[in-house]
């Protein structure tokens, strides 16, 4: 078993308005001995936007936004901006969220040169209905049981006429191109999917076409063990390594008390991303703690970003939905670890 060093609580609710319900699941990029750290706030009804705060090193808060740095400004994100995620590709910081319009939720994303004024560029993800989507898996037997399960299940619209698409949550990318393409994930319950790319104006409503036509050839990982049994997603950005991509991801399992959410732990290979090295057969951690077993949502570890500081890799995680929190575990054991695990 990988050692787990609990760090504790980095950031809580304060009484502005726009955080004084939950901070959580924060996007990181380290640098230097900077950590910049973009967090979702949450204000009372469940309105998102994203806040900001500079750590000095991985644990000490230093300075900190009083106002958001992103919030809604176009239907498809009018109930919020959620759950981000941050890398740098060559000289541009890539930032990807959760739009949530209050009926869906799909993944879009924003660009910066100074990681102070962001441009929007919109949603990312497909925007499929259910119907649609089960149409173009039909002749996919071998995948599509598990996709019809009653979280996906959905009509095509609203008693208004609006469109109401598949929740298609945890955009993240790769920090860097991989043989000259963009790597993303993404997720539709219940696996992890994958989308690569020459350039990102390709991702047009016939190239999803194809993509739903072909999708079991996109499933990046796919729940395996018991910790998993409900579903997993992407968390973290994934980290490049001497021995593959380090992937922390989430996993969920239903229990009478309801759902677990945890951090678990993969490796990828470096050159072809859809091959899964390894993966930890248990959780690399689960809510043990107060802070991790209470909270808006129980009993949820929700992990998102990562910074290196030596061998020691600080993984900061949404905690109970309601605050920021961090472990730290050694690197080179983790990777040993996995590696430990290919047969």
């Amino acid at each position: 078993m990988v050692k787990i060093k609990r760090e504790g609580v980095i950031l809580e609710t304060t009484s502005l308005e726009f955080e004084n319900e939950s901070v959580m699941n924060p996007a990181v990029i380290a640098e230097g001995n900077t950590v910049h750290m973009f967090y979702r706030a949450v204000r009372e009804g469940n309105h998102s936007t994203i806040g900001y705060c500079r750590l000095e090193g991985p644990l000490k808060v230093v300075e900190r936004n009083t106002v958001p740095l992103l919030v809604p400004e176009f239907p498809y994100e009018c109930q919020g901006v959620e759950d981000p995620r941050i890398v740098q590709i060559e000289d541009i910081y890539y930032l990807t969220y959760t739009a949530y319009d209050g009926f869906s939720a799909v993944g879009a994303w924003a660009v910066s040169s100074d990681l102070k004024h962001f441009e929007k560029k919109g949603v990312l993800t497909s925007q499929i209905t259910y119907p649609r989507f089960k149409e173009l898996l039909r002749s996919q037997p071998a995948v599509i049981a598990k996709y019809y399960r009653s979280y996906n299940k959905r009509e095509a619209v609203n008693d208004k006429g609006k469109p109401l698409y598949l929740m298609d949550k945890n955009l993240v990318f790769f920090p860097r191109k991989i043989n000259g393409k963009f790597y993303f994930m993404h997720r539709i319950r219940p696996d992890i999917q994958f989308v690569a790319v020459e350039q990102l104006e390709e991702l047009t409503v016939a190239f999803w076409k194809q993509y739903f036509l072909n999708f079991a050839s996109h499933i990046l990982l796919a729940p395996l063990y018991e910790h998993e049994s409900s579903y997993i997603g992407a968390g973290c950005p994934p980290i490049e390594t001497p021995v593959g991509w380090l992937l922390i991801y989430h996993s969920v399992y239903d229990t009478p008390a309801g759902y677990v959410y945890s951090a678990c732990a993969a490796l990828l290979d470096i050159n072809d991303p859809s091959v899964e090295l390894a993966r930890l057969p248990y959780p690399l951690f689960s809510p043990t703690i107060g802070y991790e077993l209470s909270g808006v949502v129980s009993r949820v570890c929700f992990p998102t970003g990562t910074a290196s500081f030596g061998d020691t890799l600080y993984i900061y995680y949404g905690a109970a939905d309601k605050q920021v929190a961090c472990v730290s575990v050694q690197l080179t054991e983790l990777l040993n670890e996995l590696i430990s695990q290919i047969k």
